[in-house]
This record gives C-alpha cells, structure tokens and sequence, in this order.
C-alpha cells in the first residue's frame, strides 16, 4: 500500500514508530487522545516504557515533555490543534521556547478539519499562537510523504517545534523522495497573473482550485509552505515581483497567521495587492468539511474567484 493510502494519524504513528526504532531517546506523550492522534494502541504495544498518556491534562503533558526533553529525549507531544496551543501556551511558552528545550508539539485536526467537533474544538488560531513565539518553529505539511520528511528532520534537529498535523488522508502532492527544508517553500507551479500562498490542508484546497483558474484563463503560481516560520521570504517576494497580486490561503484566522506573514514581507520589500482568505475574526462551527471550507471562503472555488480580482 501506497503511503498515501493511509490517513495522515497512521503516518504520524509509522513514522514515529520508525524514529523510536532509531533512537531510544524518541518518546510519545499523549493527553487521553492517543486514539485520536493514531499512536494507541500501535506506540504503546511496541514501546510501553515510552508511551506517556499523562490524561486530559495537556499543560502538565507539555511540563512532563520539557523536562524529558531537558534529560535529553526527544518528546513528540501531541493532542487536538486548539489543546496544544491555546491551552497550554505558558507552559510551551516558558518551558519549552524560554528554555529553548527541545519539545516536539503537536497540535492534530486543524480548523475546519475538526468538522462535527464543532467550535470549542475548532481552532483557528494556532499558527498565529506560536509563531508568536520566540525560539518556535512552527510547520504545517500538506501530505503523508511531507509529513515523513518534517518529521524526520524534527527528530535531528534539536529545535521547540511545533506541528500542524492533518489526521484525515489527503491526495498526494509529492512522492517518495518528498523532502524537507524549513528555509524553503515550494512552488508546485509557476504562473504570471497571481501567486496563491499556502500551508498545510489549504494547499491541498488551491491544487484542486488550478484547475478552475485555468478554465478562467488565470495564469497561476501556487507556492506551497511547509514552514509558517521560519519563512521563506525570498521565494515569496520573487514571485510577487512577477504576478503583482497575491492570495493568501489558509485553514485559519487571517490575522496572525500565513497570511499575515505575507503582509509583513510584502509591506517592507516588496507592497502589491494581498488578498487573504481564511476565518474572518471569528469560531468554528459544527458541520462537513465542505461546509466549513466554504463558511471560511476557503473552498476551492472561492480560492478561484479571488484569483480573478487582481
């Protein structure tokens, strides 16, 4: 089977499995949402001295990582996208980032991707939460086989990270030789009327919103970012030189986030019109995840349409 064939959860798990084999200082911390997160029961029936389910304490889990982390393990801690930021932002803030302590967050289920979990779980505001953060790096892979690589390269680098993980399967954007560079982005496609500014599940929503720019006759440049921060300026600014509009996707509030970080980098290198399409200082809501993409005018015929108001 094909590693696009299994859910996003299922890799997360096989891969953290594969960097627990590797090194015995990889370890798994949950708060009561393993099953969720796709590591219980697989991580704890292979490594049960390193399975720590500290239950629905998600600040205690984050403490509980950074002093692993301090002993020199490397803690992958995850639970849902709006627990493992909003939640518990003092603890990473001052026990991971302040002490630069090599914590692995994970926050699973981004925005609309909770769907019928509804408001109180659907959080729009992670990426904003810690990017924020001094010493954070914050990533957001679109598919299973960047998901891979992200993860690989957390585990060598000793680095506060945090990570946007999607749970559901999602279409294959790259393949086995998929690779990781948190100082690059990706153009997935070159194009000279409008540049589209995406990470993590809103990539996945503008490849599927090309094919509608081309019925419109829009020359497009899709430029995908699996790193929020850093942030690869350059990339970003060579190619709103070029198109001279750009639209910002993503699967979260407009304000703080990816498309903020486009704003700042375009007003002081290089000003052209930004649109921004994401949550409009507002919660989620219960429902399908085509509800939810168009309710946040994400959905990729609302991607297509912005790209014809240059």
């Amino acid at each position: 089977m094909a590693l696009h064939d299994s859910d996003m959860r299922t890799v997360y798990a096989d891969t953290l499995v594969e960097l627990m084999t590797q090194n015995n200082d990889v370890v798994c911390l949950e708060a009561d949402l393993g099953r969720a997160s796709g590591t219980f029961p697989k991580i704890f029936d292979k490594f049960p001295d390193r399975f720590f389910d500290v239950g629905i304490a998600e600040a205690n889990m984050i403490g509980v990582a950074s002093g692993l982390a301090n002993e020199g393990k490397i803690p992958f801690a995850a639970s849902f996208s709006g627990f493992a930021s909003r939640r518990c932002y003092d603890q990473t803030t001052i026990s991971a980032a302040y002490a630069n302590n090599n914590v692995k967050v994970v926050g699973t289920a981004p925005g609309v991707t909770q769907t019928y979990n509804g408001g109180t779980h659907m959080c729009f505001q992670d990426l904003a939460i810690m990017r924020a953060m001094p010493n954070m790096h914050v990533y957001s892979p679109c598919d299973a086989y960047e998901l891979r690589a992200v993860m690989k390269y957390m585990a060598a680098e000793k680095q506060p990270t945090y990570l946007q993980l999607i749970r559901d399967k999602m279409a294959p954007i790259f393949g086995e030789d998929a690779s990781f560079d948190p100082l690059k982005a990706k153009v997935l496609r070159e194009g000279t009327d409008v540049t589209i500014v995406t990470t993590g599940f809103s990539t996945q929503l503008a490849y599927k919103a090309l094919a509608l720019c081309d019925e419109k006759k829009i020359s497009a440049e899709l430029i995908h970012y699996p790193s929020v921060k850093p942030f690869d300026a350059d990339t970003l600014v060579a190619s709103a030189r070029k198109t001279g509009f750009v639209v910002a996707v993503e699967n979260q509030s407009v304000i703080g986030g990816l498309g903020s970080a486009v704003c700042e980098v375009l007003s002081e290198r290089h000003p052209v019109k930004v649109k921004r399409l994401g949550a409009q200082d507002r919660f989620g809501e219960v429902g399908s995840l085509d509800y939810l993409c168009e309710l946040i005018g994400i959905s990729p015929k609302q991607i297509a349409e912005a790209c014809a108001e240059k």
